[in-house]
């Protein structure tokens, strides 16, 4: 039997001194990102190089295997986050140079759906931490209401859920875009984490009565349609429905949320994993009066909406016009035109800089050929695609 040359003790204490030592080299790497990106200023170069990405990644792959045996895709995940947090590190640097006037705004008026434990509350806090902005946070009963709070110039910014990747489009979101004087001003995506959450530690047997948001439903059928004799009761976030079971204290209620918010309000997690998809993420927009200037050097995107004419071959017209000028679409959505019997408003995000050459070409295109165009926004680019490299 091998003698143990440390105690648990002295064990703890050295994980806790590497740990510290790894805190202090996280900071010093973020500092020289910050660096990096004043030097892109003079050298105008864009913060992505897919090339160096790739040949660090290798390096440190290499090294870590050979040097110190650890595994390839330990160091790939690790540094994906790192070089993750040094693109959106350096993204934020170029912006506040573009908008001074933001940077200069250390506080902001933030406007979301639901109260303090929603997902559109944690999108808020999660997207303005990236800006060092501190919030005064205006909780909302609806989309609407987030909209016409910032249009009436009570909140600087909206928070407003798009589409989720497993219940799909959020189409009260979309027709209020079709209507709104707001612009884009951003993006975050939300990992979404349901599981259910009650008073106390109770069986599904005994649940009679479910708590949610209509979209959480959606995204947890197949889960949903396992219980019995269980009764669905709509709220206006998934924070509203975690209060409500608060307020009632039974044990045969229970809500769908995420089970950090629901210890907000004293409840704990009896399900985990409900959602019908294991990746379940949701995108936000974040929304204000006036559009934001973006860094040429900062991959981005645009957003349009417009109608065309009800000819056949209308719509794909268009669809040859961004491809003429090498655009990536991401997203495609129809809405109907309210009003307008058989007419259809079309949504339409970019993958391109709306200063740019092509951009501007393809938007004079565009406007020959459709009833109506406006842009929603030009905005940063805030989902950093992991660097791709192929593992041995």
């Amino acid at each position: 039997m091998t003698e143990q040359k440390y105690s648990l003790e002295e064990i703890r204490l050295r994980l806790n001194e590497l740990d510290d030592q790894l805190l202090k080299l996280l900071s010093e790497r973020r500092k020289m990102s910050i660096e990096v990106a004043k030097s892109k200023v003079e050298t105008s170069k864009p913060v992505r190089d897919a090339s160096r990405e790739q040949q660090l990644l290798v390096k440190l792959i290499n090294a870590g295997r050979d040097k110190y045996e650890l595994d390839a895709q330990y160091i790939t995940k690790l540094f994906h986050t790192i070089i993750e947090d040094s693109v959106l590190l350096q993204q934020s640097y170029l912006q506040n140079l573009a908008n001074p006037e933001l940077s200069r705004k250390p506080l902001a008026r933030v406007a979301f759906l639901g109260s303090k434990g929603s997902y559109s509350h944690l999108a808020s806090r999660e997207f303005f931490s990236r800006k060092n902005t501190e919030l005064i946070e205006l909780n909302c009963e609806q989309f609407k209401e987030v909209a016409n709070t910032v249009e009436s110039g009570h909140a600087d910014y909206g928070v407003l859920p798009i589409e989720n990747t497993s219940s799909g489009s959020i189409n009260e979101v979309y027709d209020l875009l079709q209507h709104t004087t707001l612009y884009i001003v951003g993006e975050l995506t939300l990992p979404i984490e349901h599981c259910l959450v009650a008073t106390s530690d109770i069986r599904l047997e005994e649940i009679k009565t479910l708590y949610s948001h209509p979209q959480p439903y959606q995204q947890c059928s197949e889960f949903l349609s396992k219980l019995k004799g269980v009764k669905l009761e709509s709220c206006a976030s998934t924070a509203d429905a975690m209060r409500k079971v608060q307020e009632l204290n039974r044990s045969d209620v229970a809500a769908i949320g995420n089970s950090s918010s629901g210890k907000l309000y004293g409840l704990q997690a009896i399900q985990n994993n409900i959602a019908n998809q294991t990746e379940n993420h949701t995108r936000f927009i974040v929304v204000a009066r006036k559009p934001v200037e973006v860094s040429a050097q900062i991959p981005a995107k645009t957003t349009l909406i417009m109608s065309t004419a009800q000819d056949a071959g209308s719509l794909v017209e268009t669809l040859l016009v961004l491809q003429r000028y090498g655009i990536n679409m991401t997203k495609l959505e129809s809405r109907p035109i309210m009003g307008n019997p058989w007419e259809e408003m079309f949504y339409v995000d970019l993958e391109s800089h709306l200063d740019s050459e092509e951009m501007q070409q393809a938007l004079n295109g565009l406007t020959k050929i459709t009833k109506h165009l406006k842009v929603l926004g030009c905005y940063p680019s805030e989902n950093v695609k992991p660097t791709q490299i192929k593992l041995q």
